[in-house]
């Protein structure tokens, strides 16, 4: 049975077209304009052996697929200064990172970005810092995901900052 149904309940106001438009506008703006590039990591999960006790992998054991440039709006979040050891000890990491970047983008590049992939975001021009993925953003059925609840149209993406030398897949 094809379980699939037109979306007319906003037909009045927005259509397949008029949907396409701005989806159009936003990417010209987001490629265009803003021109963000980050690169994805994927963990080819096939190839990737996992302990049989743990179900843990090394760092050196993770494969990946060929790396990915991909467009995103990036917002990333202060550093954390916080103590342990009742404050003798202190520690400042990076914030977390998140992103959105268009469903239609993703689906021209093939590509889906899954819980526990990386990202690699250009700090500068000789420095890139690495980030996990913590939240894929699959759920997408929110009314801030969707185009004036006609569709969704974009994923947000959660990442947490990785150590220096966590990942080895450059």
């Amino acid at each position: 049975m094809d379980n699939k149904l037109p979306i007319t309940r906003l037909s009045k106001f927005i259509s397949q077209d008029d949907f396409d438009i701005n989806i159009q506008m936003g990417q010209e703006y987001l490629h265009g304009d803003i021109n963000f590039k980050l690169v994805l990591y994927r963990v080819d999960r096939e190839k990737t052996g996992i302990d049989d006790v743990y179900a843990e992998v090394g760092l050196d054991e993770i494969k990946y697929f060929p790396p990915i440039e991909f467009n995103a709006l990036v917002k990333i979040e202060e550093p954390k200064n916080s103590s342990y050891k009742g404050g003798l000890l202190r520690y400042n990491e990076p914030g977390n990172m998140t992103l959105s970047v268009y469903i239609k983008h993703l689906s021209e590049l093939g590509v889906d970005i899954r819980y526990g992939d990386y990202i690699g975001y250009p700090e500068s021009e000789t420095r890139t810092r690495f980030y996990t993925v913590t939240n894929d953003g699959k759920v997408t059925s929110d009314n801030k995901h969707n185009m004036w609840g006609y569709k969704p149209h974009y994923r947000t993406i959660t990442c947490a900052p990785v150590q220096d030398k966590t990942f080895r897949g450059v």
